[in-house]
């Protein structure tokens, strides 16, 4: 009996986690992350709160503090000047393509293209998509490669899919 109860504590537990998810929009739901501290200063430096917080919807790749810490040394302190604000909107909208795209419609569109998939991004350049040892892979303009590492972390306005380095488009 004492498992039953422990199990239905940590399911009444994880629905409530999973509700709570969904109330919040893309912006709400990165603020709420420790781990996206970086991602969150870079977008209301680049006044993209209000757009990510619309009714969408969006699928976001959203970079870990880590993925920026991995950056060359200076390139956030110098993408977070004002002078430098439309180039980081580019790079911050090229993390976001416009619909709600799960693991399962990634993962499908993928393979519906032999296994790569072009995809659009709002800054309007595109990512190519791609599965290695059942995990997504995003290649980007520049040719890095970021893997999602937690997926489906859906919103009101869309998902958030973690990933673990920051895209860059071509220059």
């Amino acid at each position: 009996m004492k498992n039953f109860k422990t199990v239905a504590l940590s399911v009444a537990i994880l629905f409530a986690g999973l509700f709570s998810q969904a109330q919040t929009n893309i912006v709400e739901g990165a603020v709420a992350s420790e781990d996206h501290t970086t991602l969150v200063a870079a977008v209301k430096a680049a006044d993209l709160v209000e757009t990510l917080a619309s009714k969408g919807p969006f699928t976001v790749f959203a970079p870990t503090n880590a993925a920026f810490d991995a950056l060359p040394e200076g390139t956030v302190a110098n993408l977070l000047k004002p002078e430098n604000k439309a180039t980081l909107q580019k790079v911050l909208t090229y993390h976001v393509i416009a619909g709600d795209f799960t693991a399962n419609d990634v993962i499908a569109l993928i393979q519906k293209n032999d296994g790569k998939a072009v995809v659009k991004t709002v800054a309007g350049a595109s990512l190519t998509l791609s599965l290695k040892d059942g995990k997504v892979i995003i290649t980007d303009g520049a040719g890095g490669m970021a893997t999602v590492t937690v997926a489906d972390l859906n919103q009101t306005n869309g998902v958030i899919h973690v990933i673990d380095k920051v895209l860059l488009p071509k220059m």
